[in-house]
């Protein structure tokens, strides 16, 4: 995505491919239009590569078949709001966060608040209302901070959806491509609780990141999950609170540099997770490593 700073809205959309882990790449612009905004990328497991993004006017959407070589545009996937996160399911099941904000935040789509979900490799698609309740606002300052919704599968086929709320976390879980949902108040406490990030695999194992608080008592969370069969609540490890090393650019308070913290699943086992480095005042600037280990 090409951003312009000036007007702090997107203007490109592009995506490069590289065939020798790399060592060189290729690019094709998918499109050029005017708030261009939030791509996600990912490949199915018949090779299939997947793209989209919002554009002020829905979400759109293009896939290649021939390693990003070239690209083909298919019909919006829907005509209004942002394409908050999306994951590809074990089986090639899509699914995509629709939520009321799009366009870098310059639009706000009251009452779209979905999840799509296409089972036939993205051509046809199925819109159902997220799982839970939000406290969306047209004021992005109130309420809880809302960027990335998350969303994954695991090897089973069952979709976890993962929100914040202003006493902590939820989860949710549909076994029916989201038709149905179960919910569970996963972290129960009295602190703001946001921009999450979650990833699955097995059976009902997760992971999960998020922060809390503001200002110099923000802090980053790491968490695995693990979710039984039925409505039995998950079990939650949460590793102990810690802080990352940014600050704002116009300000001494802590800020988060982005919208989450991604985590992996290590196979030697544990969680790596990268966070932003920050730091005028030292002239540090970069990403750090943490490894997280179960107990």
């Amino acid at each position: 995505m090409t951003f312009d700073v000036k007007k702090l809205e997107g203007v490109r959309i592009a995506v490069g491919a590289s065939k020798n882990s790399g060592a060189k790449w290729s690019w094709k612009v998918l499109s050029e239009n005017r708030f261009d905004d939030r791509p996600w990328i990912g490949v199915a497991p018949d090779g299939t590569a997947h793209v989209i993004w919002n554009d002020r006017s829905g979400v759109r959407y293009a896939v290649s078949q021939d390693s990003g070589a070239s690209w083909n545009l298919r019909p919006r996937i829907n005509e209004q709001g942002g394409s908050s996160h999306w994951a590809i399911g074990p089986h090639g099941e899509i699914a995509v966060r629709i939520t009321p904000w799009s366009a870098s935040g310059k639009k706000f789509n009251a009452g779209v608040d979905l999840i799509a979900v296409s089972r036939d490799g993205g051509k046809t698609w199925q819109t159902h209302p997220a799982a839970g309740e939000r406290d969306w606002s047209p004021d992005f300052d109130k309420g809880t901070p809302r960027w990335v919704e998350p969303l994954a599968w695991d090897a089973d086929g069952a979709l976890y959806s993962l929100w914040g709320s202003a006493k902590g976390l939820w989860l949710a879980r549909s076994p029916d491509h989201g038709e149905t949902w179960t919910s569970w108040h996963i972290v129960e406490r009295d602190e703001l609780s946001f921009f999450p990030y979650l990833i699955a695999r097995g059976h009902g194992e997760l992971a999960a990141t998020w922060s809390s608080g503001k200002g110099d008592s923000l802090q980053a969370h790491v968490a695995t999950i693990h979710v039984g069969k039925g409505k039995t609540p998950p079990q939650v490890t949460e590793s102990q609170p810690f802080q990352t090393e940014v600050w704002g650019w116009h300000t001494e308070h802590r800020t988060t540099a982005g919208e989450y913290i991604p985590v992996i699943f290590l196979r030697a086992g544990g969680l790596g997770v990268v966070t932003t480095i920050q730091n005028r005042r030292e002239k540090r600037l970069g990403f750090k490593w943490w490894k997280f280990v179960e107990r």
